[in-house]
């Protein structure tokens, strides 16, 4: 999955559950960004955490989707 994929795909799940919960599209939308966010920051923080090299390779694409999520 494209970092652009994979942020849409957060995204759109978050928004489809703060939606469900009775807010304004433009407000789901802004929130469900923070969310996808959030999440992302703590899988870079674990991945660099991480002693093996793979992962931390992994950092570079959860960046990219971290500036996916930035420019929805």
């Amino acid at each position: 999955m494209t970092a652009k994929e994979r942020a849409e795909n957060l995204v759109n799940e978050y928004y489809s559950y703060l939606k469900a919960n009775l807010m304004n599209d433009e407000e789901a939308r802004e929130d469900a960004k923070v969310c996808a966010l959030i999440l992302v920051d703590n899988i870079i923080k674990e991945l660099l955490n991480d002693k093996d090299f793979y992962f931390k390779t992994r950092v570079h694409y959860y960046q990219a989707v971290k500036q996916e999520i930035k420019n929805k």
